[in-house]
């Protein structure tokens, strides 16, 4: 369909998408720079109950990769719809990241812009860079953080590729610490990409919450997301040992 010019939108499972099709996306898809938008669902840790085979930790590792492909991970409804309408409007490959859970509108959100972040809160200490999910596990994260006289911005840098280089060395310039937070592995996610930047561009102390290099289990959720590290609480504790130490 996409050979013959149409604009094609397809969904399945995030794990689905990117770990059965990637022969499909890469040597098909991308590699001809074909107008396929893959609106993945069911991505991260939080599919729950359904267990390890279902849940993507992944799968923006694999396709952050290729060349030609597009990513974004939004953080709720209203962004969902902003980048499908983004994809539409842009020719080439898209790789669209969504979540099984519910999730509450994020207060404060800007305008979507491809490859452009922004900040949700303002702070001076430590500037936690988040997407998807996770942005609502930073912003509480950020309110308990002023409990103990620590400064936090949020960021929600949704568009992962291209990501926003400058408001990443903006952030490493203003703050003593970078945290990114993600629903994925540490490795080849987000956390990845904004190392990439600082190393290249300028040099910082940045911390990962993130899957610690395991697959997943069945559980609730909420379960999940304290056992794997990736709670508000979580974000909590790891800062408050950076400025302990």
């Amino acid at each position: 369909l996409a050979s013959c010019g149409k604009i094609v939108f397809v969904s399945t499972f995030a794990m689905f998408a990117s770990a059965r099709a990637l022969d499909q996306v890469r040597n098909t898809v991308c590699y001809n720079n074909f107008n396929v938008k893959i609106v993945a669902t069911h991505a991260g840790i939080t599919v729950g109950e359904d267990g390890s085979s279902h849940q993507a930790l992944e799968d923006i590792a694999f396709f952050r990769s290729i060349p030609n492909i597009t990513i974004v991970v939004p953080a709720d409804a209203h962004e969902a719809k902003d980048a499908i309408i983004t994809a539409h409007a842009q020719k080439g490959p898209f790789y669209i990241r969504l979540g099984r859970a519910k999730v509450a509108t994020i207060p404060n959100r800007e305008k979507f812009i491809l490859g452009k972040g922004y900040l949700l809160k303002e702070g001076s200490d430590v500037a936690i860079i988040a997407c998807g999910i996770m942005i609502q596990e930073a912003l509480k994260a950020h309110e308990v953080l002023k409990q103990h006289n620590i400064s936090s911005t949020v960021a929600n840098l949704h568009s992962l590729k291209p990501i926003d280089k400058e408001l990443i060395v903006d952030l490493a310039k203003k703050h003593k610490l970078i945290v990114v937070c993600e629903e994925h592995q540490a490795c080849g996610g987000l956390y990845s990409a904004v190392c990439e930047v600082l190393s290249s561009r300028h040099p910082q102390r940045a911390l990962s919450i993130s899957v610690p290099d395991r697959f997943g289990q069945s559980g609730s959720p909420q379960e999940l997301m304290r056992e794997y590290g990736l709670s508000s609480e979580s974000i909590v504790n790891k800062i408050q040992e950076f400025f302990q130490d």
